[in-house]
């Protein structure tokens, strides 16, 4: 006897599913069987990956939107129920520091910064998990989940808001799930530590890299399709029993790293990373 995660019947949003950790996640449904639609806010990213969908011969249909606007999160929503004929599974990836406000000192930040990067991150999320959830009660009810940070498990120098943001995500996360249970909704939050996608590869050098590497107890990083594994199991049957949860994926990072606030590997790091 063997065991499968099937999709099959089943239809998904992934937002944020352009490149990355979002992009891997919206093959990997697509290959458990799910009908998925994928959200970016560029148009050309977006049909890359519905077209990579159909080479491996799963179904996908582009929805570009900017997720921060109310309005466009319903459109979303609805065209994924039109096209589609439900959301059953909802995974929110987007989530990042913005360009032009990369991490620095704590004091150093604005108000601008703390309304941008908040924006982004904690006000986005519950945009599109509330329209999410209002199109699931309206049906058989169905899984969400959050993309957050393993930034959000310890302190987070030289990117307190971007931490913070993510944090409260997580305890939203609690509030929704407490909320959403009854109408048979289940929502958890999935955290990544450093996980080497295309935008980290390229703002990182090898070395910070190994560093990294050998400050977790696994010695590696986390690669984006172990984490749309994850997902597809968390959004699974076999995870059915599974809500208000913060699931970690970061290697054992949580576990070990510890990491002075002077620390110039640290702040190298930082500088380059605008992406979860």
């Amino acid at each position: 006897m063997s065991i499968t995660i099937d999709h099959a019947g089943r239809a998904a949003l992934v937002t944020g599913a352009g490149a990355g950790i979002g992009r891997e996640v919206a093959r990997w449904l697509a290959r458990a069987g799910a009908a998925v639609a994928v959200n970016d806010i560029r148009a050309e990213n977006a049909a890359a990956v519905v077209a990579e969908i159909e080479a491996e011969g799963g179904r996908a249909i582009p929805v570009v939107a900017d997720c921060r606007d109310d309005d466009a999160v319903d459109v979303m929503v609805a065209t994924v129920v039109d096209e589609l004929g439900s959301i059953d599974i909802a995974v929110n990836n987007i989530g990042m520091i913005p360009r032009g406000r990369n991490p620095r000192p704590f004091v150093q930040y604005r108000g601008d910064d703390w309304r941008d990067i908040i924006d982004q991150n904690l006000t986005l999320a519950a945009l599109c998990g509330r329209a999410e959830a209002e199109a699931m009660a309206a049906a058989d009810g169905g899984v969400i989940l959050f993309v957050t940070s393993g930034e959000t498990t310890r302190p987070s120098p030289y990117n307190s808001i971007y931490a913070a943001a993510k944090a409260a995500v997580n305890h939203l996360v609690t509030s929704m799930a407490v909320e959403l249970g009854p109408e048979g909704i289940r929502v958890n939050a999935m955290a990544p530590g450093t996980t080497l996608t295309e935008t980290v590869a390229a703002a990182f050098t090898e070395e910070r890299m190994e560093q990294i590497a050998q400050s977790t107890p696994l010695r590696r990083v986390v690669e984006h399709d172990e984490l749309a594994r994850l997902a597809t199991f968390l959004t699974s049957d076999l995870a059915r029993c599974i809500t208000g949860q913060f699931i970690l994926a970061d290697a054992g990072a949580f576990l070990s790293r510890s990491r002075p606030a002077n620390d110039e590997g640290l702040k190298s790091e930082l500088k380059g990373a605008n992406a979860q």
